[in-house]
């Protein structure tokens, strides 16, 4: 993808070694090499009366997304108390996010009929994936987010053995290890697998991603 002196590259790539080039925006020298930090074009700067030419990337623009009324989003949970749940956002549609946004699951929001007799403990735990519909911007704190349609709830959990749980009905799901059934507001319709492989792989990407960053940021310390 060459454009005269331009070219995509990756976080860490090798660009050209510091006897020639200087280290610019969006890279960092390690070990007498010059190496990219972030994803995009490679840009080379002429350096002034003969000196190192001046290596950066220019990192891709992206638009912003951002959570909106009526939005399906996938959110991991983070607290859970007997009025509400808190969540982390992680992607709005099949986009993730840069940054997560904090979202919350009242007791009210959970499912649609018999409100007053709703359990939060028994619809959802610390770590567990839902998919959730945005129905308020809420405060400035967090989104508030509704389960109460069918095909909302969770739709990835793991057991107290570390087993990936199976749904069993709307309103459980079993360890294949111990065969030990645990409440869960779970997501109901025939696309649950397929969600629950898309969704678990969003989040592995988005945890991968995050570490490639942590990584990049201490070798430009």
């Amino acid at each position: 993808m060459q454009n005269g002196n331009q070219s995509l590259v990756c976080p860490g790539e090798r660009l050209g070694h510091t006897d020639t080039f200087e280290s610019g925006e969006g890279t960092y020298i390690l070990g007498n090499y010059v190496h990219a930090s972030v994803i995009g074009a490679r840009e080379e700067t002429a350096g002034k009366d003969g000196g190192k030419t001046l290596l950066s990337v220019k990192k891709e623009k992206e638009p912003s997304i951002v959570p909106d009324i009526k939005s399906i989003v996938t959110a991991r949970v983070t607290r859970v108390n007997p009025r509400f749940v808190n969540v982390s956002i992680l992607c709005v549609g099949d986009r993730v996010l840069r940054e997560p946004f904090a979202g919350m699951i009242r007791q009210q929001d959970v499912r649609a009929t018999e409100i007053d007799k709703v359990e939060i403990y028994k619809c959802f735990r610390p770590g567990d994936i839902v998919l959730a519909e945005v129905i308020s911007l809420g405060d400035s704190r967090s989104y508030f987010l509704s389960t109460a349609k069918n095909e909302l709830g969770v739709i990835f959990a793991k057991s107290v053995a570390g087993a990936t749980m199976v749904p069993t009905s709307w309103e459980s799901m079993m360890c294949p290890k111990t065969k030990t059934k645990e409440f869960r507001k779970v997501a109901k319709g025939a696309s649950l697998s397929s969600s629950i492989n898309v969704n678990c792989t969003t989040v592995t990407l988005l945890q991968t991603k995050t570490d490639l960053l942590n990584t990049t940021q201490c070798l430009r310390r």
